[in-house]
């Protein structure tokens, strides 16, 4: 891929200002497999400028137009959708199977649900002898992480285009390919020059030079607790609209009129899908105290049922985990739960048996947790489940809020009403009551530390509008 090097700003592949280099490692082989070109200030700086300047004139299409260049794109995107499959799955360590089933049509999916929202949104609306607003935003600066890269590129990118926004995206360093091939849609869907801009390198660097750029109007992060601090404040000193989609550390409540088998297993394999790797994963599992052993039986069955493995093979459940950094970090939170006392039921720290190269995990479960023990705390980012016991149900309440996120929820019973009435009580953005699956027209964000703002859907959409008011607009 030739323009892995360069980057793409105002509708063409330009050289960067740099000559630093960052080899990109398949987690799978601890090997590089390209490179990508590390950006500077000045990289920043050019692309901030054609986005600013694009800016005039998109703000001012109309929505139809709009309409239409989305439609393009998802034309174009669709053409590639085995190519992102592909990259991702090299770059991040996600199973093919995964690639293409979740992760590249993840993309896909916020651009048609986003077309959809602009379809019927009305940007004009009279209250009283006033006629009511909404604008795009300005000029968007996005962070991207590595763990569901082209979602996040696509959820944050499908809005912006639809509000007449225009953008820089920063995606990771870890995992850049995916975002090469996605600014390759742009480009050949006709994404006028300036509108859409990509900078690769890191966040001490281009991350910080775009957070706190003074003609950014507003930045898009998602990624951990810690740099999200980083970019709010950054761009503290220029006022901007910051929205943050950050850490999680979600319970799911299993209360005691589940079934215990039907239910368990299926929340471990959910909890270790993408190898742990999703800032929603169910990874603090609650359950009856006086069933715990029975709990955790059903748990080690299933997680010894994931198969860890390359991610081109055949079967392959999950493949490793992005990098040596992730791979050091989960294994010393993994040897911390065995510190603090927690109750080992499988996994542990090391490789699988017979993977003596990448970065892969032990599907891990720890029973008899307390919610103060570190691995109750702290988000892993890895196939690892903390199984804590509660009383009743108003303690299983008392156990889930008890943590500095609040991003997702999980709650499986019998009984339906008694559920949802559990799940208003959950401080989280999202409550995922017996199961159910993500729903990419429903908002997604969090509570507390896990940020603010919303993604997906129309809540997204809206987050890249500005209100105004024309008082005397409709006056006699």
């Amino acid at each position: 891929m030739s323009n892995r090097t360069n980057f793409y700003i105002n509708g063409e592949w330009v050289a960067p200002t740099t000559s630093e280099l960052l080899d990109v490692i398949n987690p799978a082989t601890e090997q590089p497999i390209g490179q990508i070109a590390m950006g500077g200030v000045e990289d920043v700086n050019k692309a901030v400028a054609a986005a600013k300047a694009a800016f005039d004139s998109f703000s001012q299409t109309t929505k139809e137009e709009r309409i239409a260049l989305l439609e393009v794109i998802i034309a174009k995107y669709s053409e590639r959708l085995e190519d992102v499959a592909a990259v991702i799955s090299e770059e991040m360590g996600a199973p093919v199977n995964l690639a293409n089933k979740a992760q590249a049509p993840a993309g896909l999916g916020h651009l048609m649900t986003t077309l959809e929202v602009l379809k019927t949104y009305e940007f004009e609306q009279d209250l009283g002898t006033s006629r009511i607003i909404k604008e795009p935003a300005g000029v968007c600066g996005f962070i991207t992480p590595w763990n569901w890269p082209i979602n996040q590129i696509a959820c944050k990118v499908a809005p912006a285009i639809a509000a007449g926004c225009t953008m820089v995206l920063k995606p990771s360093e870890v995992a850049p390919f995916n975002a090469i091939v996605f600014a390759e849609v742009m480009d050949a869907a006709g994404v006028p020059a300036g509108v859409f801009n990509l900078v690769n390198g890191d966040g001490p660097v281009v991350g910080a030079a775009l957070s706190s750029h003074p003609d950014v109007d507003m930045m898009s992060f998602t990624g951990s607790t810690r740099a999200g601090v980083e970019v709010a404040k950054n761009a503290a000193p220029t006022v901007k609209r910051v929205a943050q989609e950050l850490g999680g550390k979600s319970a799911n409540i299993i209360l005691d009129d589940a079934d215990f088998q039907e239910t368990i297993a299926r929340d471990v394999f959910g909890m270790c899908t993408n190898s742990g790797q999703s800032c929603n994963a169910p990874t603090r599992m609650l359950v009856p105290k006086s069933r715990m052993d029975e709990a955790a039986a059903v748990a080690k069955a299933a997680a010894e049922q994931v198969k860890v493995g390359d991610p081109s093979a055949e079967g392959t459940t999950i493949g490793p985990v992005v990098s040596e950094v992730q791979f050091d970090k989960i294994q010393n939170l993994i040897q911390k739960g065995i510190d603090e006392g927690a109750k080992l039921e499988t996994g542990g720290t090391g490789r699988p048996e017979g993977l003596n190269a990448g970065y892969y995990i032990k599907p891990t479960v720890f029973s008899h947790v307390t919610n103060d023990m570190t691995i109750a705390q702290e988000e892993i980012f890895g196939p690892v489940l903390s199984m804590i016991g509660y009383e009743d149900d108003e303690d299983a309440v008392r156990i889930a809020n008890d943590t500095l996120y609040g991003l997702s929820g999980y709650i499986s019973s019998g009984d339906r009403e008694r559920a949802n009435k559990i799940a208003r009580l959950i401080r989280s953005g999202n409550v995922h009551v017996n199961g159910a699956p993500n729903d990419q027209k429903a908002p997604f964000g969090g509570y507390k530390q896990s940020g603010n703002g919303r993604e997906w859907g129309e809540h997204g959409f809206e987050e890249f509008l500005e209100t105004k008011a024309i008082l005397g607009y409709s006056a006699g």
